[in-house]
Protein backbone atom coordinates (compact mmCIF):
# COMPACT_ATOMS: atom_id res chain seq x y z
CA UNK A 1 0.00 0.00 0.00
CA UNK A 2 1.21 3.91 -0.71
CA UNK A 3 0.28 6.38 0.55
CA UNK A 4 0.85 10.19 -0.72
CA UNK A 5 -0.10 13.35 1.76
CA UNK A 6 -0.64 16.39 0.71
CA UNK A 7 -1.57 20.24 2.30
CA UNK A 8 -3.22 23.03 1.03
CA UNK A 9 -5.06 26.08 2.50
CA UNK A 10 -8.80 25.21 2.06
CA UNK A 11 -10.19 22.14 2.44
CA UNK A 12 -12.84 23.02 -0.07
CA UNK A 13 -10.60 22.15 -3.09
CA UNK A 14 -10.29 18.39 -1.75
CA UNK A 15 -13.74 18.29 -0.96
CA UNK A 16 -15.01 19.57 -4.28
CA UNK A 17 -12.77 17.44 -6.21
CA UNK A 18 -14.11 14.15 -3.77
CA UNK A 19 -17.64 15.61 -4.59
CA UNK A 20 -17.16 15.42 -8.76
CA UNK A 21 -16.21 12.35 -7.88
CA UNK A 22 -19.59 11.06 -5.85
CA UNK A 23 -21.25 13.07 -8.76
CA UNK A 24 -20.58 10.74 -11.75
CA UNK A 25 -20.65 7.86 -9.61
CA UNK A 26 -16.68 7.15 -9.27
CA UNK A 27 -16.10 7.84 -5.88
CA UNK A 28 -18.39 7.39 -2.49
CA UNK A 29 -18.67 8.13 1.11
CA UNK A 30 -17.12 5.31 3.41
CA UNK A 31 -17.47 7.02 6.75
CA UNK A 32 -17.10 10.45 8.54
CA UNK A 33 -16.32 11.60 12.06
CA UNK A 34 -16.55 14.58 14.05
CA UNK A 35 -18.71 15.78 11.30
CA UNK A 36 -22.34 16.66 10.55
CA UNK A 37 -24.53 14.34 8.30
CA UNK A 38 -22.69 15.51 4.63
CA UNK A 39 -25.83 14.32 2.78
CA UNK A 40 -28.60 17.28 1.69
CA UNK A 41 -32.27 15.95 1.99
CA UNK A 42 -31.22 14.75 -1.71
CA UNK A 43 -29.07 12.50 -0.89
CA UNK A 44 -26.57 14.43 -2.40
CA UNK A 45 -23.05 15.36 -1.14
CA UNK A 46 -23.42 18.82 0.42
CA UNK A 47 -19.94 20.69 0.65
CA UNK A 48 -21.34 23.22 2.60
CA UNK A 49 -22.46 20.77 5.32
CA UNK A 50 -19.03 19.70 5.40
CA UNK A 51 -16.85 23.12 5.51
CA UNK A 52 -19.45 23.88 8.13
CA UNK A 53 -17.72 20.83 10.44
CA UNK A 54 -14.24 22.26 9.66
CA UNK A 55 -15.09 25.72 10.17
CA UNK A 56 -14.70 25.70 14.11
CA UNK A 57 -11.51 24.60 13.77
CA UNK A 58 -10.58 26.62 10.69
CA UNK A 59 -11.45 29.66 12.64
CA UNK A 60 -9.54 29.19 16.22
CA UNK A 61 -6.43 28.62 13.79
CA UNK A 62 -3.72 30.97 14.96
CA UNK A 63 -1.00 31.22 12.22
CA UNK A 64 -0.85 27.62 9.91
CA UNK A 65 -1.02 28.60 6.51
CA UNK A 66 -1.57 24.99 5.01
CA UNK A 67 -4.35 23.94 7.27
CA UNK A 68 -5.51 20.38 5.28
CA UNK A 69 -4.72 16.87 5.60
CA UNK A 70 -5.54 15.27 2.69
CA UNK A 71 -3.98 11.74 1.88
CA UNK A 72 -4.85 8.84 -0.48
CA UNK A 73 -4.14 5.57 0.35
CA UNK A 74 -3.31 2.87 -2.26
CA UNK A 75 -3.25 -0.63 -2.23
CA UNK A 76 -2.14 -2.88 -4.70
CA UNK A 77 -4.54 -3.87 -7.34
CA UNK A 78 -4.00 -7.63 -6.59
CA UNK A 79 -5.67 -6.62 -3.19
CA UNK A 80 -9.19 -7.48 -3.13
CA UNK A 81 -10.61 -5.17 0.24
CA UNK A 82 -14.42 -5.45 1.82
CA UNK A 83 -16.14 -1.64 2.24
CA UNK A 84 -15.66 -3.14 6.27
CA UNK A 85 -12.07 -3.37 5.97
CA UNK A 86 -11.18 -0.13 4.02
CA UNK A 87 -12.63 1.79 6.61
CA UNK A 88 -10.91 -0.36 9.76
CA UNK A 89 -7.66 0.65 7.95
CA UNK A 90 -8.60 4.34 7.10
CA UNK A 91 -9.32 4.69 10.78
CA UNK A 92 -6.37 3.04 12.16
CA UNK A 93 -4.23 5.13 10.04
CA UNK A 94 -5.77 8.10 10.92
CA UNK A 95 -5.46 7.21 14.60
CA UNK A 96 -1.75 7.00 14.35
CA UNK A 97 -0.78 9.22 12.32
CA UNK A 98 -2.29 11.83 15.00
CA UNK A 99 -5.48 12.72 13.59
CA UNK A 100 -7.93 10.19 15.10
CA UNK A 101 -9.70 13.20 17.17
CA UNK A 102 -9.91 14.98 14.32
CA UNK A 103 -12.71 15.78 11.89
CA UNK A 104 -12.53 13.66 8.57
CA UNK A 105 -14.47 12.00 5.94
CA UNK A 106 -12.92 9.24 3.84
CA UNK A 107 -13.66 8.30 0.28
CA UNK A 108 -13.72 5.20 -2.51
CA UNK A 109 -12.60 6.23 -5.15
CA UNK A 110 -13.87 2.77 -7.92
CA UNK A 111 -12.81 5.01 -11.19
CA UNK A 112 -9.66 3.02 -12.13
CA UNK A 113 -9.11 -1.07 -11.75
CA UNK A 114 -6.87 -0.27 -8.30
CA UNK A 115 -9.93 1.01 -6.12
CA UNK A 116 -8.18 3.61 -3.59
CA UNK A 117 -8.76 5.86 -0.39
CA UNK A 118 -8.62 9.58 -0.31
CA UNK A 119 -9.03 10.97 3.27
CA UNK A 120 -9.68 14.68 3.78
CA UNK A 121 -9.35 16.20 7.41
CA UNK A 122 -7.38 19.11 9.23
CA UNK A 123 -4.31 19.77 10.35
CA UNK A 124 -5.03 22.45 13.25
CA UNK A 125 -7.13 21.16 16.61
CA UNK A 126 -10.09 23.06 18.37
CA UNK A 127 -8.03 25.20 19.64
CA UNK A 128 -6.14 26.18 16.25
CA UNK A 129 -2.79 24.51 17.24
CA UNK A 130 -1.16 22.52 14.69
CA UNK A 131 -0.65 18.88 14.92
CA UNK A 132 2.68 17.40 14.89
CA UNK A 133 3.98 16.02 11.60
CA UNK A 134 7.18 15.80 12.17
CA UNK A 135 8.85 12.77 10.04
CA UNK A 136 5.25 12.47 8.29
CA UNK A 137 6.36 10.51 5.58
CA UNK A 138 8.56 8.00 7.17
CA UNK A 139 5.79 7.51 10.03
CA UNK A 140 3.18 6.87 7.25
CA UNK A 141 5.77 3.98 5.68
CA UNK A 142 5.85 2.60 8.85
CA UNK A 143 1.94 2.17 9.52
CA UNK A 144 1.23 1.26 5.92
CA UNK A 145 4.12 -1.80 6.53
CA UNK A 146 1.94 -2.97 9.17
CA UNK A 147 -1.48 -2.27 8.08
CA UNK A 148 -0.25 -4.65 5.11
CA UNK A 149 1.06 -7.51 7.74
CA UNK A 150 -2.45 -7.15 9.88
CA UNK A 151 -4.64 -7.25 6.47
CA UNK A 152 -2.25 -9.90 4.42
CA UNK A 153 -1.83 -7.27 1.81
CA UNK A 154 0.40 -7.08 -0.82
CA UNK A 155 4.04 -5.26 0.27
CA UNK A 156 4.71 -2.00 -1.55
CA UNK A 157 8.24 -1.49 -2.79
CA UNK A 158 10.50 1.53 -2.25
CA UNK A 159 9.91 3.90 -5.23
CA UNK A 160 6.71 2.48 -6.01
CA UNK A 161 5.02 5.42 -5.02
CA UNK A 162 6.12 6.80 -9.13
CA UNK A 163 5.45 3.47 -10.55
CA UNK A 164 5.06 -0.30 -9.94
CA UNK A 165 6.47 -1.25 -13.11
CA UNK A 166 9.76 -3.66 -13.29
CA UNK A 167 13.11 -1.80 -13.78
CA UNK A 168 11.77 1.48 -13.20
CA UNK A 169 13.42 3.09 -10.00
CA UNK A 170 15.13 6.50 -9.98
CA UNK A 171 18.97 6.27 -10.26
CA UNK A 172 20.75 7.15 -6.97
CA UNK A 173 24.32 7.87 -8.75
CA UNK A 174 26.29 7.34 -5.26
CA UNK A 175 24.89 3.38 -5.88
CA UNK A 176 27.32 3.12 -8.36
CA UNK A 177 26.69 1.07 -11.78
CA UNK A 178 25.33 4.29 -12.65
CA UNK A 179 24.98 3.06 -16.91
CA UNK A 180 23.80 -0.09 -16.20
CA UNK A 181 20.97 1.11 -14.40
CA UNK A 182 19.89 3.97 -16.59
CA UNK A 183 19.80 1.59 -19.47
CA UNK A 184 17.63 -0.56 -17.53
CA UNK A 185 14.90 2.65 -16.95
CA UNK A 186 15.48 3.73 -20.53
CA UNK A 187 14.55 0.37 -21.89
CA UNK A 188 11.61 0.35 -19.59
CA UNK A 189 10.46 3.50 -19.98
CA UNK A 190 10.46 2.51 -24.37
CA UNK A 191 8.49 -0.56 -23.44
CA UNK A 192 5.81 1.15 -21.19
CA UNK A 193 5.38 4.79 -21.95
CA UNK A 194 4.26 6.21 -25.18
CA UNK A 195 6.11 9.57 -25.79
CA UNK A 196 5.06 11.40 -29.43
CA UNK A 197 8.07 13.83 -29.27
CA UNK A 198 11.65 14.25 -28.03
CA UNK A 199 10.92 16.51 -25.36
CA UNK A 200 7.98 14.46 -23.60
CA UNK A 201 10.81 11.68 -23.27
CA UNK A 202 12.88 13.96 -21.65
CA UNK A 203 10.86 14.66 -19.72
CA UNK A 204 9.73 10.81 -18.26
CA UNK A 205 13.60 10.51 -18.23
CA UNK A 206 13.76 13.32 -15.46
CA UNK A 207 11.58 11.59 -13.15
CA UNK A 208 13.77 8.67 -12.83
CA UNK A 209 16.85 11.07 -12.71
CA UNK A 210 18.05 10.55 -16.06
CA UNK A 211 19.05 13.51 -18.77
CA UNK A 212 18.73 12.54 -22.74
CA UNK A 213 20.18 14.85 -25.19
CA UNK A 214 20.11 14.40 -28.87
CA UNK A 215 23.17 15.67 -30.73
CA UNK A 216 23.04 16.61 -34.57
CA UNK A 217 24.74 18.50 -37.29
CA UNK A 218 27.27 18.37 -40.38
CA UNK A 219 31.48 17.63 -39.84
CA UNK A 220 33.33 17.59 -42.88
CA UNK A 221 30.24 17.87 -44.85
CA UNK A 222 28.63 14.68 -43.14
CA UNK A 223 25.53 15.04 -41.26
CA UNK A 224 25.33 13.37 -37.83
CA UNK A 225 22.91 12.39 -35.46
CA UNK A 226 23.02 10.63 -32.05
CA UNK A 227 22.25 10.55 -28.12
CA UNK A 228 23.95 11.12 -25.23
CA UNK A 229 22.77 9.96 -21.58
CA UNK A 230 23.51 10.71 -18.25
CA UNK A 231 22.60 11.00 -14.78
CA UNK A 232 20.79 13.96 -12.64
CA UNK A 233 20.49 14.50 -8.68
CA UNK A 234 16.91 14.76 -7.54
CA UNK A 235 17.40 18.39 -7.71
CA UNK A 236 17.83 18.16 -11.25
CA UNK A 237 21.65 18.46 -11.56
CA UNK A 238 23.73 16.31 -14.20
CA UNK A 239 25.77 14.52 -12.23
CA UNK A 240 28.63 11.82 -13.13
CA UNK A 241 30.18 11.99 -17.07
CA UNK A 242 27.65 11.41 -19.57
CA UNK A 243 27.99 9.01 -22.39
CA UNK A 244 26.67 7.91 -25.89
CA UNK A 245 24.04 5.69 -26.52
CA UNK A 246 26.29 3.40 -28.44
CA UNK A 247 27.27 2.28 -24.81
CA UNK A 248 23.85 0.98 -24.45
CA UNK A 249 22.61 0.00 -27.61
CA UNK A 250 21.37 0.88 -30.86
CA UNK A 251 17.67 0.26 -29.42
CA UNK A 252 17.91 3.34 -27.21
CA UNK A 253 19.84 5.09 -29.98
CA UNK A 254 18.80 8.49 -32.12
CA UNK A 255 17.25 6.47 -34.94
CA UNK A 256 15.36 4.13 -32.67
CA UNK A 257 14.06 7.02 -30.69
CA UNK A 258 12.53 8.40 -34.03
CA UNK A 259 10.67 5.29 -34.83
CA UNK A 260 9.71 5.08 -31.07
CA UNK A 261 8.43 8.25 -31.50
CA UNK A 262 6.08 7.81 -34.50
CA UNK A 263 4.89 4.41 -33.38
CA UNK A 264 3.62 6.20 -30.20
CA UNK A 265 1.84 9.61 -32.36
CA UNK A 266 -0.04 5.90 -34.15
CA UNK A 267 -1.11 4.93 -30.90
CA UNK A 268 -2.00 7.89 -28.75
CA UNK A 269 -4.25 8.92 -31.75
CA UNK A 270 -6.03 5.75 -31.52
CA UNK A 271 -10.09 7.14 -30.70
CA UNK A 272 -10.47 6.92 -26.79
CA UNK A 273 -7.02 6.26 -26.08
CA UNK A 274 -6.27 9.68 -24.72
CA UNK A 275 -10.30 10.40 -23.27
CA UNK A 276 -9.63 9.38 -19.49
CA UNK A 277 -6.56 11.37 -19.15
CA UNK A 278 -8.38 14.14 -20.44
CA UNK A 279 -11.41 14.06 -18.19
CA UNK A 280 -9.19 13.44 -14.98
CA UNK A 281 -7.07 16.52 -15.62
CA UNK A 282 -10.33 17.92 -16.28
CA UNK A 283 -11.80 17.23 -13.01
CA UNK A 284 -8.88 18.40 -11.01
CA UNK A 285 -8.85 21.96 -12.85
CA UNK A 286 -10.70 23.89 -10.30
CA UNK A 287 -10.40 27.43 -9.54
CA UNK A 288 -10.67 26.65 -6.15
CA UNK A 289 -7.24 24.85 -6.13
CA UNK A 290 -3.93 26.38 -6.58
CA UNK A 291 -0.81 24.90 -8.52
CA UNK A 292 0.29 22.47 -6.10
CA UNK A 293 -3.55 20.86 -5.09
CA UNK A 294 -3.71 20.82 -8.55
CA UNK A 295 -0.65 18.85 -8.87
CA UNK A 296 -1.61 16.84 -5.43
CA UNK A 297 -4.82 15.73 -6.89
CA UNK A 298 -3.50 14.45 -10.07
CA UNK A 299 -0.64 12.42 -8.37
CA UNK A 300 -3.17 10.85 -6.15
CA UNK A 301 -4.72 9.32 -9.92
CA UNK A 302 -0.77 8.12 -9.91
CA UNK A 303 -0.08 11.22 -12.90
CA UNK A 304 2.50 13.63 -12.91
CA UNK A 305 1.57 17.03 -14.34
CA UNK A 306 5.14 19.08 -14.82
CA UNK A 307 4.75 22.68 -15.19
CA UNK A 308 7.43 24.41 -17.24
CA UNK A 309 7.77 28.00 -15.44
CA UNK A 310 9.38 31.17 -16.63
CA UNK A 311 11.80 33.62 -14.06
CA UNK A 312 7.75 35.67 -13.74
CA UNK A 313 6.14 32.53 -12.79
CA UNK A 314 4.45 32.75 -15.88
CA UNK A 315 3.52 28.72 -17.13
CA UNK A 316 5.02 28.05 -20.71
CA UNK A 317 4.47 24.72 -20.68
CA UNK A 318 2.86 21.56 -19.39
CA UNK A 319 3.24 17.83 -19.59
CA UNK A 320 0.88 15.13 -17.89
CA UNK A 321 2.61 11.38 -17.40
CA UNK A 322 -0.31 8.99 -16.58
CA UNK A 323 1.73 5.94 -14.83
CA UNK A 324 -1.73 4.08 -14.85
CA UNK A 325 -1.95 4.11 -18.51
CA UNK A 326 1.69 4.67 -19.55
CA UNK A 327 0.62 7.96 -21.61
CA UNK A 328 3.01 11.33 -21.37
CA UNK A 329 1.39 14.16 -23.31
CA UNK A 330 1.62 17.35 -23.25
CA UNK A 331 -1.28 19.66 -22.48
CA UNK A 332 -1.48 20.46 -26.42
CA UNK A 333 -1.79 16.82 -26.83
CA UNK A 334 -4.52 16.52 -25.17
CA UNK A 335 -6.64 19.46 -26.70
CA UNK A 336 -6.62 23.48 -26.79
CA UNK A 337 -8.32 23.71 -23.37
CA UNK A 338 -5.33 22.09 -21.54
CA UNK A 339 -2.92 24.24 -23.02
CA UNK A 340 -0.17 26.35 -21.37
CA UNK A 341 -1.97 29.83 -21.61
CA UNK A 342 -5.21 27.84 -19.72
CA UNK A 343 -3.12 26.50 -17.18
CA UNK A 344 -1.61 30.14 -16.85
CA UNK A 345 -4.98 31.46 -16.26
CA UNK A 346 -6.23 29.32 -13.87
CA UNK A 347 -3.25 29.13 -11.52
CA UNK A 348 -1.77 32.50 -12.22
CA UNK A 349 1.66 33.77 -10.22
CA UNK A 350 1.04 35.05 -6.65
CA UNK A 351 1.39 38.58 -6.78
CA UNK A 352 4.09 38.91 -4.63
CA UNK A 353 6.34 36.40 -6.81
CA UNK A 354 5.87 38.20 -10.21
CA UNK A 355 6.62 41.71 -8.54
CA UNK A 356 10.11 40.19 -6.93
CA UNK A 357 10.92 38.41 -10.19
CA UNK A 358 9.74 41.44 -12.33
CA UNK A 359 12.22 43.88 -9.97
CA UNK A 360 14.88 41.90 -10.41
CA UNK A 361 14.52 41.60 -13.85
CA UNK A 362 14.20 45.61 -14.18
CA UNK A 363 17.37 46.01 -12.15
CA UNK A 364 19.47 43.27 -14.72
CA UNK A 365 18.13 45.06 -17.16
CA UNK A 366 19.57 48.72 -16.00
CA UNK A 367 22.51 47.42 -15.27
CA UNK A 368 23.12 45.63 -18.76
CA UNK A 369 21.82 49.38 -20.32
CA UNK A 370 24.61 51.16 -17.81
CA UNK A 371 27.22 48.80 -19.15
CA UNK A 372 26.36 49.03 -22.95
CA UNK A 373 25.46 52.55 -22.72
CA UNK A 374 27.84 54.63 -25.86
CA UNK A 375 27.91 57.65 -23.75
CA UNK A 376 28.76 56.31 -20.25
CA UNK A 377 31.46 53.95 -21.97
CA UNK A 378 32.84 56.98 -23.28
CA UNK A 379 33.32 59.03 -20.65
CA UNK A 380 34.58 56.37 -18.18
CA UNK A 381 37.29 55.58 -20.97
CA UNK A 382 38.41 59.06 -20.93
CA UNK A 383 38.22 59.40 -17.17
CA UNK A 384 40.76 56.31 -17.31
CA UNK A 385 43.31 57.60 -19.92
CA UNK A 386 43.48 61.49 -17.97
CA UNK A 387 44.10 59.32 -14.51
CA UNK A 388 46.78 57.50 -16.68
CA UNK A 389 48.01 60.21 -17.96
CA UNK A 390 47.94 62.53 -14.87
CA UNK A 391 50.35 59.57 -13.33
CA UNK A 392 52.86 59.30 -16.01
CA UNK A 393 53.73 62.54 -15.61
CA UNK A 394 53.52 62.61 -11.96
CA UNK A 395 56.39 59.51 -12.42
CA UNK A 396 58.53 61.40 -14.75
CA UNK A 397 58.78 64.48 -12.63
CA UNK A 398 59.91 62.20 -9.60
CA UNK A 399 62.44 60.54 -11.98
CA UNK A 400 63.73 64.23 -12.88
CA UNK A 401 64.61 65.22 -9.80
CA UNK A 402 65.79 62.17 -8.81
CA UNK A 403 68.36 62.93 -11.50
CA UNK A 404 68.85 66.28 -9.98
CA UNK A 405 70.19 65.53 -6.71
CA UNK A 406 72.18 62.81 -7.93
CA UNK A 407 74.41 65.32 -10.57
CA UNK A 408 74.64 67.96 -7.35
Amino acid sequence: MVANIRSGSSPGGALYYNKEKVDKDEAEVLLWQKMLEPYDKCGRLDIDVCMESFMPYLEANRRTTNTVFHASLNPSPEDRLTDEQLRKIACEYMERMGYGEQPYIVFKHKDISREHLHIVSLRVDEQGRKLPHDFEARRSMEILRDLECKYGLQPSVKGQELTDREGLRKVNYPEGNVKQRISSVVRSCLRNYKCSSYGEFRTLLERFNISVEERTGTIDGRNYAGIIYGALTDDGYGIGTPFKSSKIGKDVGYKALQRYYENSKIKLKKEGTLDQLRQTVKDAMSPNNTRDEFRQLLKAENIDAIFRINPVGRIYGVTFIDHNKGIVANGSVLGKEFSANVFNELYPAPKEVRQVAERQAEQKHEEQNHAANPISGIVDTVLDLADTRAYEEQQRLIQRRKKRRSHK
